[in-house]
């Protein structure tokens, strides 16, 4: 392919886990694949408010420190963000949208970047899929980031979500857990625990739906 004529591709995400960029990274591996021009933008969370709680891996107080999130949730508003300068330097042919499920919704840094100036700047007559990775819900999120980016001027394209183990008690122990320890366990409180995270078989998922943005960029065929 043509250097000059290759698509252009944009990975906006969050993570603290990492987890969302282990999707990300998958997807940007098939599309580089596919001959695709692809940059990565971690978005930074430097609201003074919250940038504590998100200083250190693993976390010493998990459970305070991700229910004290809740009223930031609920609010609604724009945080401080650190946004990459390669998110404006050039338009992009596709934009993806990396975004974890905090409570029951879109987390505060990308809900904080689809409500910017720059994200009307990015967004704004462009295509853009959402990748959403969360311990159990995910409609809302990925609902949320569909509504936002189009009010910002983008084409939706599609979305994929990717949900841990578990029931509700037990999928939130493992996140406990892992959020703790950094470690994978059997047990967290006395209680068999699954296991959390990113699995195989997500990066399959994540790999065959940028197989299938590729193919609509190239003109093949359409979003799976």
């Amino acid at each position: 392919m043509n250097p000059a004529s290759k698509p252009s591709v944009l990975f906006v995400y969050y993570t603290y886990t990492q987890q969302t960029l282990k999707v990300v990274e998958a997807m940007a591996e098939v599309l580089r694949g596919h001959g695709c021009d692809v940059n990565l933008a971690a978005i930074e969370f430097t609201d003074p408010r919250y940038e504590k709680r998100f200083e250190e891996f693993p976390m010493p107080r998990p459970f305070r420190e991700v229910v004290g999130m809740i009223p930031a949730e609920l609010r609604h508003r724009p945080a401080q963000i650190g946004i990459p300068g390669v998110v404006t330097e050039r338009e992009y042919d596709l934009v993806c949208i990396g975004s974890p499920t905090w409570w029951l919704s879109t987390d505060v840094p990308i809900r904080s970047f689809l409500e910017s100036d720059t994200a009307t700047r990015v967004l704004n007559g462009k295509p853009f899929a959402a990748a959403v990775c969360c311990r159990r819900y995910w409609k809302h999120n990925l609902k949320t980031v569909r509504r936002l980016g189009t009010e910002r001027g983008g084409d939706f394209a599609g979305g994929i979500h990717f949900r841990y183990q578990g029931g509700q008690v037990r999928s939130l122990l493992s996140l406990i857990s892992y959020l703790g320890t950094g470690e994978y366990r059997e047990r967290y409180l006395g209680v068999k625990i699954p296991p959390t995270n990113i699995q195989e078989h997500h990066l399959q998922a994540a790999r065959k739906f940028a197989d299938g943005l590729a193919n609509r960029l190239a003109g093949t065929g359409e979003l799976q």
